[in-house]
């Protein structure tokens, strides 16, 4: 291989996105895949994703506003945990007015809401 000055490619690691067998709360789906909406601060979706890097795998928590269809908040961690995700809403609640009627949505079994439901409970 030297001499052809060829090296192996790692093969990456697969990384499990959800956890659908879990024992925790799941909230109901009150969006209904209804991604429009008539005013800002109506209506927020939260996801994760999980970025490979050469140092590991990061995770980014991002919250969306669906009206703007703008990121108002985000985190950047190495670890998967409230703090992640308490820091992207808390970057959202900086930028935007809570209103009593706003509603976070995130995808049932995906670790978001694991993670804010275990927080408050």
């Amino acid at each position: 291989m030297q001499e052809l000055a060829i090296q192996a490619v790692a093969r990456r690691k697969y990384k499990a996105a959800t956890d659908s067998k879990h024992s925790k709360p799941v909230a109901e789906n009150r969006l209904h895949r209804k991604f429009r909406v008539d005013r800002p601060n109506q209506a927020w979706v939260a996801d994760i994703t999980y970025i490979y890097t050469t140092e590991g795998w990061l995770y980014l928590a991002t919250i969306m506003d669906l009206y703007s269809r703008k990121i108002i908040g985000w985190s950047l961690r190495d670890r998967l945990s409230k703090e992640l995700i308490m820091a992207a809403l808390n970057m959202a609640l900086k930028q935007r007015k809570l209103s009593s009627s706003l509603l976070l949505h995130s995808e049932p079994g995906q670790s978001i809401c694991q993670l804010l439901l275990s927080g408050f409970t």
